[in-house]
């Protein structure tokens, strides 16, 4: 499995993959986060869009917030790293992908100086609790919040050794 940012050849693919990850979790076609999700072209540009593939096939991506980036929701200062929409391919899934993007983003994190690392998840996303909870992220619920009235966010946080 090779991890490098994503190249713009291949970003609509990145965005189509997302949105495989994450449609169990959307409202249906007309949902306004689904354009979101599958615009991983903005991603690339104002933020770190990696991908785990193997040859020609993706197998899933992340979006790393460095300081400095919009993307960031709940990292403060440089001190701490913050990713988003890690999104494995259903077909991919119990493969190592999402563990090895999140492993891929502590190390960037450290690169920047950070000290700890941020992200939140959907309350429904109970798989991903799971996996952050083995590369020992603990939730952090005074950092929970709502972007939208219907939509909850559950905050995790790791302390990078």
């Amino acid at each position: 499995m090779e991890l490098r940012l994503a190249v713009a050849g291949e970003l609509d693919a990145v965005g189509e993959l997302t949105v495989a990850a994450y449609e169990q979790f959307m409202l249906g076609p007309q949902d306004p986060y689904r354009v979101h999700v599958r615009d991983a072209a903005r991603r690339a540009r104002e933020a770190e869009l990696w991908v785990a593939a193997e040859g020609d096939r993706l197998l899933g991506c992340v979006t790393y917030c460095p300081p400095g980036s919009p993307w960031r929701e709940l990292a403060g200062g440089a001190d701490e790293g913050e990713f988003r929409m890690l999104a494995v391919h259903p077909d991919a899934r119990g493969r190592g992908a999402g563990q090895a993007l999140a492993d891929h983003c502590e190390q960037r994190a450290r690169a920047h100086g950070a000290v700890r690392m941020r992200l939140s998840s959907l309350a429904e996303m109970t798989t991903a609790h799971r996996v952050y909870g083995r590369l020992g992220y603990v939730r952090d619920p005074d950092r929970d919040w709502s972007p939208l009235p219907d939509v909850h966010l559950l905050a995790f946080t790791k302390e990078l050794p």
